[in-house]
Parts: structure tokens; sequence; C-alpha cells
């Protein structure tokens, strides 16, 4: 394979979204049971380059196996102010996610350590190991005041490599010992492995879930989300959860223009089936690389369909992919974002959502003891 180098320029596209020549797609092969086709530098690289095969090398790329890096960082609590969410602070134990979903808004921010949205968003990880220890000290700094906690907002706590770190949970521990609210976002069955935390902090009024229903059909879930667990593993999740007393939230998110947005009354009925009690929504939202990373897959996978997703998602979005605008960022605006938002709510109402959503209690925080302490006294 041969490389071209670039000083730094945007490639042209082909259309909406998408690389013009290839660009910097990846061969099938080095990137089977991958959800992105391509793997373009960040967009605060210098450089950009173009893989051409010259018809020197007759060997095809190898497959990309996961790495995980660990990553000290001096603070656990990510704060923010944006008035879209619902929360101020979060805490996300990894960087990267190898469930894959191409779709996923937090791609771009692999750009900050230097690496790709694409491939390497889903291959390069990076662990927090001291995750549990930082969120102790700063839970018990004498100025700390509770309210929820978010955990897993960009990355999913529960992706695969969960099962061997096992932070996520540590940092479940603590919270249950400090009597510390939570939110968890995730998309994993894996979230059962903690039930029995769940289930004591949610007796509490301590804890929500929130479980990502993007579709119920398998074969468009695998080219999506191709190492995201099956839609029925998730529809059973929210099952079991309810059952031990854990209150959850199904998300159809992203509502994806001409590809799943058929699909929001029928998630809505088997999450409620299943025992979900709320429900929410996110449209298709493409920040940055995202825009040609999300283009380049339908290039590949739905061709025919590419250019009415762009259009719709266009007519959504002021003319553009992507409006970064508090107030629609989520949601969208215009005739086809109205008709998403009348269609979500009349079906929540017929299918019994209640209106209220459930919230957590701060009332029974507390830092527990710990040795010395009460030497403090004297």
């Amino acid at each position: 394979m041969g490389l071209r180098v670039g000083n730094g320029q945007t490639p042209l596209r082909d259309g909406p979204g998408g690389f013009s020549h290839g660009g910097s797609r990846v061969a099938p092969e080095a990137r089977r049971g991958r959800g992105a086709t391509a793997n373009p530098e960040g967009r605060f690289e210098a450089t950009r380059h173009e893989t051409f095969d010259d018809g020197w090398t007759e060997e095809g790329e190898r497959v990309r196996r996961t790495e995980v890096t660990p990553e000290r960082t001096r603070h656990i609590i990510t704060r923010n102010a944006s008035p879209d969410i619902s929360f101020d602070r979060s805490i996300n134990p990894y960087r990267g996610c190898e469930h894959g979903c191409v779709y996923c808004f937090a791609r771009p921010n692999h750009g900050y350590v230097g690496l790709s949205p694409g491939l390497d968003f889903e291959t390069r990880l990076f662990s927090k190991p001291d995750a549990a220890v930082l969120l102790e000290r700063e839970l018990s700094a004498p100025g700390y005041r509770p309210r929820t906690i978010a955990l897993g907002t960009a990355t999913d706590p529960y992706q695969p490599i969960e099962r061997t770190h096992g932070i996520t949970r540590a940092v479940l521990e603590v919270l249950a010992r400090f009597r510390h609210p939570v939110g968890i976002v995730t998309k994993s069955n894996l979230i059962l492995r903690d039930r029995d935390l769940l289930a004591e902090m949610a007796a509490q009024n301590l804890v929500k879930v929130a479980i990502s229903v993007t579709t119920l059909d398998p074969d468009l879930a695998r080219r999506m989300e191709p190492r995201a667990p099956h839609p029925r593993k998730r529809l059973e999740a929210i099952h079991a959860l309810s059952e031990a007393g854990v209150p959850v939230m199904a998300i159809a998110a992203p509502i994806i223009p001409s590809l799943n947005d058929h699909e929001i009354e029928a998630i809505l009925e088997a999450a409620r089936i299943a025992g979900a009690r709320e429900a929410s929504y996110v449209l298709l939202r493409l920040p940055h690389e995202l825009d040609e990373l999300v283009g380049d897959w339908f290039s590949e996978h739905y061709p025919g369909r590419k250019a009415h997703v762009f259009s719709l998602l266009s007519g959504a979005r002021g003319g553009k992919t992507y409006d970064a605008a508090f107030g629609t960022r989520m949601i969208g605006q215009g005739p086809y974002a109205d008709l998403i938002r009348r269609r979500f709510a009349l079906a929540k109402r017929r299918l019994g959502y209640p209106e209220e959503p459930v919230r957590q209690t701060t009332e029974l925080f507390r830092r527990p003891e710990r040795a010395g302490d009460q030497l403090a006294l004297f």
C-alpha cells in the first residue's frame, strides 16, 4: 500500500458526508467486527494522509486488535453547565468504546489525544484505573455538595473491557458507601453483573438506569453497533433490572432519518412491556468528523439512502448536518423534527409511560468514617 500526505486541509467529499477517493477508508478484512469504515486523522492533526494500492504490497492489512492503555488523571468527576441535560457532573471510566457504534457523538473526543475518531476510537482505548480512589477523595472533600452523578455519558461504562477491568463496579461501590445518587447510561446487559449493588441503591432511591435501544432489527444493529449486545439482550436487561426494583429509562438514540425512525413506536412498546418507566430520544448528532464517518458508512452499507438521510437531517439542523445550539441540538427543529417529537409523545401516552420522571435523593449522602478519623477529634 502507498501513502499520500497532505497539508491538513479537509478532503473533498463525494456528496453529503463521506471521504473522497476512499480517503482514509480501511480494508474490510482489517476492520472485521468494527463499526467505522475509515480511520481519518483527528481535526487537530497538522497532516492528512490517504492510502492507495500501488501494487507493491500483496498482503492485506492486519485485523485491528483492541489495545487498552491506563490513563492517569488528577480528577475523575467532570463538570458541565449545559442547559440541555439534567446533570451537572459525570464520570466516564473509559475513553473510547469497543462497542463501535458508528454514530457515537463521543468519537471526535479521540482527537484530544492525537488519535482518530474512526477505528482508533473503538480499538485504541484508555482506562482510568484510579477512578474509584479519585472519586472517594473528591466526595470526601469538605466543600463537596452531592448531586446526581451521571455514569457513562460519553462512552459506555459497561463496554466489553469492563469485564476484566472492573472500574465501573469499583466506582459504584464507592457511590454506594457514600449513599450518593447516580444515573447510568448503557446499552449493555453486562450491567446485570452489578444487580446486587443497584438493587440496594434503588431501595434507597439512589439510582436510575438508562438502557439504549437503537433498533429491534438485529441485522441493522450488527452493522451500526457491531460489538454492542443484541437488542433482545437489552430488553432482557430492562426487564431484569425492573424486576429488581431498579427504575429504568429506555433511550431510543439516535433516531436516524430513513433508517430506524420507523421503529419509534415498536421500540417504546417493547421497552414498556419489559418494564421501562421512562423513555427519551435523541436525533442523530454529527459533530466534527462524525459527519464524514457516518457518510462513509452509509456509502458502504446503505448507498441508496444516503442522500435522503442527509437531506432530512439537514432540514432538521437549520440547513447543516449539525447544529450545536442549546435547546435544539438533541432533538432538532423544523417539520421532520416536529413529527418525531409528536410521534414519540403520542406513543408514550398510549403506552402508559408516567409523565413525571424518577428522581434520586441527595438527602442520604454521608462521608463514611475512615481509619484515623476519630483521632482527629483530639
